[in-house]
């Protein structure tokens, strides 16, 4: 469908929709070729008016949410990419379940169960994304995961219809859902929390963030850790001993402070990223015979758009 055609299925369906928007605006590793068309829904309206004008075109979607953990080709991505923002981002809380929709900052749902003192979050407290993507991905970090604290979730199939699903519906595993294979989209996640002490958790996310601060490349683009920790070891360890801190390709570098992190130099192409991903894992296979397998999702095409 050209340009035009997605022009008129679009008009009227939301107020913000972009077309040919590169992507690399909207990851943090600040790579991305360009979606056919992004379409930033502020109500669950418009949510669900893109999802039926989507299914009725036979239009390929793409949930993004702030792009952490995610590597988009330099092709891009065809059909609708569909991205939840801030003006997605409500909060209720309810005793002590924290009710979020998808578009607002993992950060910040897990400051303010925090600043109410609900406690069962901090451990997202320092993870980049949004609450839909989050759920999605079941993210974790520090021992905890979404799974752990998710009461239900509220979902949108593809034909525009809402309902509310439980955990053990989605099949949580290590850093994975069955949202993408179910073809919903999550509009809001309901948190279930405990009444815990503020200064003690606050003492404990800073301590993390202190670390964090230490170890990771955060003044440079990255998405988190590329790969996924092998049983009984650490990526980073098995990376480094094999030499290839400080790597580079094109404007991809093996971060020479965590080896685990690929940073963004400049003007990084995916290409590098992936390049730099192979070669690691084919000098950790050869040397330790451990396959390291990638945390972070590749998306979209290879080939630069005609």
């Amino acid at each position: 469908m050209n340009r035009q055609s997605l022009q008129s299925v679009f008009s009227g369906v939301a107020q913000n929709v972009l077309y040919d928007e590169p992507l690399f605006r909207h990851t943090t590793w600040r790579i991305g070729g360009p979606a056919d068309v992004l379409v930033i829904p502020s109500t669950l309206t418009e949510l669900k008016a893109v999802l039926v004008s989507a299914k009725q075109y036979e239009l390929p979607v793409f949930v993004l949410g702030r792009g952490s953990n995610l590597l988009v080709k330099d092709g891009g991505i065809r059909g609708i990419v569909l991205k939840l923002g801030d003006d997605f981002a409500a909060v209720e809380t309810a005793g002590c379940s924290l009710t979020v929709l998808a578009g607002r900052s993992l950060v910040s749902a897990a400051n303010i169960a925090i600043r109410q003192g609900l406690a069962g979050l901090e451990f997202a407290s320092l993870i980049p994304g949004t609450v839909g993507g989050a759920v999605t991905m079941n993210a974790g970090a520090h021992g905890g995961e979404i799974k752990d604290v998710l009461e239900k979730a509220t979902v949108i199939d593809r034909a525009g219809e809402v309902r509310e699903v439980l955990p053990q519906e989605l099949a949580f595993a290590y850093r994975r859902s069955a949202i993408v294979e179910k073809g919903l989209v999550v509009a809001a996640a309901t948190f279930a929390l405990t009444v815990g002490d503020r200064a003690e958790m606050l003492e404990r996310v800073h301590a993390w963030s202190r670390r964090r601060a230490a170890t990771q490349p955060l003044s440079m683009p990255n998405c988190g850790s590329v790969f996924r920790n092998p049983v009984g070891d650490f990526s980073a360890r098995l990376i480094e001993a094999a030499g290839l801190k400080g790597k580079r390709i094109g404007n991809a570098m093996i971060s020479d402070l965590h080896a685990n992190f690929i940073v963004n130099l400049g003007q990084a192409q995916a290409v590098d990223v992936i390049a730099l991903m192979r070669l690691a894992q084919a000098e950790v296979w050869e040397r330790f015979g451990v396959r390291l397998e990638p945390e972070v999702r590749v998306v979209g095409e290879d080939e630069t758009r005609r």
